[in-house]
């Protein structure tokens, strides 16, 4: 049956070891933990042996399992070679993170692709099947997987689309992470949908929850990582108190053989007061998951 993991994204106010503390304090089973610069609740892109060994010998202590990494790179696609290889440079990087804390999974964006681009030749498809063949060789020597989200303003932004990339890639250590509230609030497919469009390739979700505003006008957003407040379509909310029928998305992928990790992707980072701080909302979202199996 499913575990459950704490995502540092939920955490801004608490170092990551005290993130950790608070996964375990309410029942979590695991960590997803942000790479990125300056952010109190992520470890750095530049990280010390010294700085990981502090991280996996807490988790260890708490019997907690690092299962996935999530960096910010997303240019996988660019045209410009010397931009798309820093980016697989410092994805490499990561992976050597990943292998060294256990971790299973590393969240990658598909690409750079905002609305409005366009590739009518399909290089910019081409170089970002090619870096994640690249990529892909190297996870699976590290026994790690790369797991390419359903997200807005990347060449994955549907499940539809997701699915293509993942079946053009063709490797065994680059699967789809997927994200239902992402393909949501974009208005792409239902998860019905795209349960049954992308399965075959899901190795880990994201789980977090929304209300669309009263004065929705449609989705749109200028950076890739998360809208700005002005642009936003909705609201976050506890998973269980939005409009995602999590039982019905939890009991369809197990039908379909999905019985790994649940990330709640509590999205305190980026919307803080829209949820209360994650030892609260975060506790009380896993409650509410455990309740419906």
């Amino acid at each position: 049956m499913y575990q459950i993991a704490g995502h540092t994204m939920g955490t801004p106010e608490y170092t990551v070891l005290e993130a950790l503390q608070l996964f375990h304090d309410i029942g979590l089973n695991g960590a997803e933990i942000v790479v990125q610069d300056d952010y109190r609740s992520g470890i750095p892109t530049q990280c010390s042996k010294e700085q990981l060994d502090e991280i996996k010998d807490k988790a260890e202590q708490l019997n907690l399992r690092i299962i996935a990494l999530t960096p910010y790179n997303s240019r996988f696609n660019d045209l410009d070679e010397t931009v798309r290889r820093k980016e697989e440079e410092e994805l490499s990087r990561c992976i050597e993170y990943a292998s060294y804390l256990r971790a299973e999974y590393i969240r990658i964006y598909g690409g750079n692709f905002a609305a409005g681009d366009t590739d009518p030749d399909g290089k910019k498809w081409k170089n970002l099947v090619a870096s994640m063949r690249k990529l892909g060789d190297e996870a699976q020597k590290h026994n790690v997987k790369l797991v390419i989200e359903n997200h807005f303003n990347t060449m994955t932004v549907s499940a539809k689309d997701s699915i293509a990339l993942s079946r053009k890639i063709h490797h065994p250590a680059v699967g789809i992470l997927y994200d239902q509230a992402n393909l949501t609030f974009t208005g792409q497919e239902d998860y019905q949908t795209a349960i049954r469009l992308q399965m075959e390739k899901v190795y880990y979700m994201h789980v977090k929850d929304l209300r669309f505003k009263e004065n929705n006008t449609g989705f749109v957003s200028s950076d890739v990582s998360h809208p700005k407040e002005e642009e936003r379509n909705v609201v976050t909310r506890i998973v269980g108190e939005g409009e995602l029928d999590w039982p019905g998305i939890l009991n369809m992928v197990r039908e379909n053989g999905y019985d790994g990790w649940l990330s709640l992707e509590y999205e305190r980072r980026w919307h803080p007061n829209d949820i209360p701080d994650a030892s609260i909302g975060m506790k009380q979202s896993a409650e509410y998951l455990r309740s419906i199996w």
